[in-house]
């Protein structure tokens, strides 16, 4: 009878681990460089609380904000090599990896409000944009809005004249190393963790930033001065590591993906009271002043960026320039 029992308890056992192991959740780790009370880290939040519900716990979604895993520039390569399974980059951090094409959205004054961003990024335009990613080992699953750019500094900034021989932080796009060249300032490339201490000891002078991140990155306390040019967009596109996704069940993508599209409705509101809210408690600190550009001083800015577009055209490809005014315009 020992010798019986001694494959049924081990057959019990095996079963037993088994059902252990097909219990255990996907784990999808979610890393982002910005803090979790912008729009981003708050959107980042809610697909998880919804991946988890609507999965019953199948899925995990760890999120990791404020660059703990990856910095700027290392989250991409992170993402290709299966290190972490989702991210949210800036759309112009495409460009340097090949897909130029989704710089489009730092070229200046192309867009005037999220609606029209909205009619490029949830049409036609915004879906060849993400199944470019494919042939980068990504796949695209939505873009989220974070408001538009504005200069910032420590001397009056109202016209472009204010910006000249300034040395200005940018994020790794050469869009808006053009945007920063048109107007007389000094593009400096920098990693958005390493921008306070930069601006706190005078390595750069300002930065082109959306007010979300001028605000939750505390830079307003190192600059006191802000222009709302609201030059370009600023947005992202939230992007998963392609095998992995492959590789899950099939209703478990389904679920996931209808988690993103209700989490990035959340984001677009989200973004939209954000902003509104930074610009009011920033204001309420009395550590930065924004101006408001007067219409002749808006049209020195539109005219004096008015020659990036024919700059950067070759680099992104007039065809995509033409389809994004053409959704624009609808």
């Amino acid at each position: 009878m020992k010798h019986l029992l001694t494959p049924i308890a081990a057959a019990v056992m095996l079963g037993t681990a088994t059902a252990a192991i097909a219990a255990d959740p996907i784990q999808i780790k979610f890393s982002h460089v910005v803090a979790t009370d912008t729009p981003k880290g708050q959107a980042a939040e809610y697909f998880k609380k919804l991946a988890e519900e609507r999965t019953k716990g199948r899925v995990k979604v760890v999120i990791f904000p404020n660059s703990q895993l990856y910095k700027d520039k290392e989250e991409l390569e992170a993402l290709q090599m299966g290190s972490v399974q989702m991210l949210a980059p800036t759309t112009s951090k495409f460009g340097p990896m090949g897909l130029k094409e989704f710089e489009v959205f730092d070229v200046p004054y192309l867009f005037m409000n999220e609606d029209q961003v909205h009619k490029v990024t949830r049409g036609q335009v915004g879906q060849s944009l993400l199944q470019k990613l494919e042939a980068r080992n990504m796949k695209g699953l939505a873009f989220w809005d974070n408001g538009f750019r504005v200069f910032s500094a420590n001397k009056p900034l109202r016209t472009p004249a204010d910006m000249k021989g300034l040395k200005i932080r940018i994020n790794s796009s050469k869009v808006n190393q053009a945007i920063v060249q048109s107007v007389g300032a000094m593009p400096q490339t920098m990693s958005l963790g390493e921008v306070y201490q930069a601006m706190q000891t005078g390595v750069v002078d300002g930065g082109d930033s959306n007010v979300s991140n001028l605000y939750t990155q505390k830079q307003y306390e190192v600059q006191k001065y802000a222009v709302n040019t609201k030059h370009s967009y600023s947005g992202y596109a939230v992007v998963v590591n392609k095998p992995f996704w492959d590789k899950l069940p099939p209703d478990i993508r389904t679920i996931l993906e209808g988690a993103m599209k209700d989490a990035t409705l959340y984001n677009d509101q989200v973004a939209e009271k954000d902003t509104a809210l930074a610009y009011s408690r920033m204001k309420a600190s009395g550590k930065i002043q924004f101006y408001d550009p007067t219409p002749a001083e808006k049209a020195q800015w539109v005219s004096a960026m008015q020659s990036v577009q024919n700059e950067i055209a070759p680099r992104i490809g007039m065809a995509m320039i033409n389809s994004v005014k053409a959704a624009v315009a609808k």
